[in-house]
């Protein structure tokens, strides 16, 4: 039986910082994530995607993202359960729970912060009747790699922010970039737009719109692709097809604990803590809902601190926690006393 005081549910960049702002109030947590390791989509999906809104950086890859979170939460050795996914959860007299995996791992906690994003997902896929036999030979749902398709010609379909990204980046890695979407109008960022309409001009990124991809043609190996252009029907060579469509995301085993659900969502509280119907289970990040929810890392950051403080003092009733900022104590100085930590900041300003 593994124990641990917080219990979280996916170990993406929502749930590794979760840690941090648990070790910063002297409380141990344990991570449970289906993938094989840390760092749920941004490991998974698209590590080396350049992420632009996250604060102190005006760029950085996921994939660094992830190493950096990994690195800040080492000093509270948090452990791990990985390749497993939470299957059944029991209620305690005592009030602590028990979460079991699809492996039979038992894990006991006082708190449960459900961090898994998305939950678990599948690629929305094209209505096109051959391409599962293409799938890894030329269909590729995601972007890991972009060396994938250096100097490689590339087709990309969808009309949200990952299709227009994959885009404009990989505009400086393949030899040739075709954005095919079925209307006119974007849904992603306007100024995600406005550069592919610049990059079309500079002839770096070919724009096919109201369009659509309906066949694939190969021998092994995508070779060309049919596109319906307003009812005419173009082939298109290339080497890849990436169609970003984006996820169809399932809770999972997690939807039957008893939870509200909106949506596919988790319903918390985010007047207080993020805490949902249940008392001692939040949720944090992408898998939580609330009247004016925005799906971004930096409010996934946020709602973990609230939920760590609360978890404080679910833990330790009646006991008054005072602030401290890390710029005053460091993170050692939480093992301390204020006024330790305001001794050494003294004495390092003498």
């Amino acid at each position: 039986m593994i124990q641990t005081d917080i219990l979280i549910i996916g170990a993406g960049p929502t749930g590794l910082f979760a840690v941090f702002e648990a070790g910063l109030l002297q409380l141990k947590c344990h991570l449970i994530d289906a993938l094989p390791q840390p760092g749920g989509q941004l490991a998974e999906l698209y590590p080396k995607k350049p992420i632009f809104d996250i604060p102190g950086y005006p760029e950085v890859l996921a994939g660094d993202l992830v190493n950096n979170l990994m690195e800040q939460i080492k000093q509270f050795q948090p452990g791990f359960t990985l390749g497993e996914t939470a299957e059944t959860i029991e209620r305690l007299e005592d009030d602590s729970f028990i979460v079991t995996t699809n492996k039979g791992t038992k894990h006991q906690a006082k708190a449960i912060a459900i961090a898994g994003g998305l939950g678990t997902f599948e690629p929305r896929k094209p209505l096109i009747e051959n391409i599962a036999q293409y799938e890894e030979k030329g269909v590729e749902y995601f972007v890991k790699d972009p060396e994938l398709f250096r100097d490689k010609r590339i087709v990309i379909a969808g009309g949200g922010d990952s299709a227009l990204d994959w885009s404009i980046f990989l505009s400086n890695v393949a030899s040739e970039v075709t954005l095919v979407h079925r209307r006119n109008e974007f849904r992603g960022a306007l100024d995600s737009v406005e550069k592919v309409q610049e990059l079309k001009k500079l002839g770096k990124i070919n724009l096919i719109t109201p369009a659509e991809v309906v066949g694939i043609e190969g021998n092994g190996h995508v070779e060309r692709l049919t596109l319906d252009i307003n009812g005419e029907m173009q082939t298109l060579d290339t080497d890849f097809f990436i169609p970003l469509f984006g996820l169809t995301p399932k809770l999972g085993a997690i939807a039957n604990w008893g939870l509200e659900i909106e949506k596919n969502a988790i319903k918390v509280n985010n007047a207080l803590d993020y805490q949902t119907n249940i008392p001692g289970i939040y949720a944090i990040g992408d898998v939580n809902t609330y009247p004016g929810k925005l799906k971004l890392i930096l409010c996934g950051f946020h709602e973990a601190t609230l939920m760590c403080q609360s978890v404080y003092q679910r833990l330790n009733p009646g006991k008054k926690y005072v602030l401290k900022y890390t710029t005053v104590s460091g993170v050692d100085g939480f093992d301390g006393s204020r006024k330790e930590a305001e001794k050494a900041v003294v004495k390092s300003i003498d």
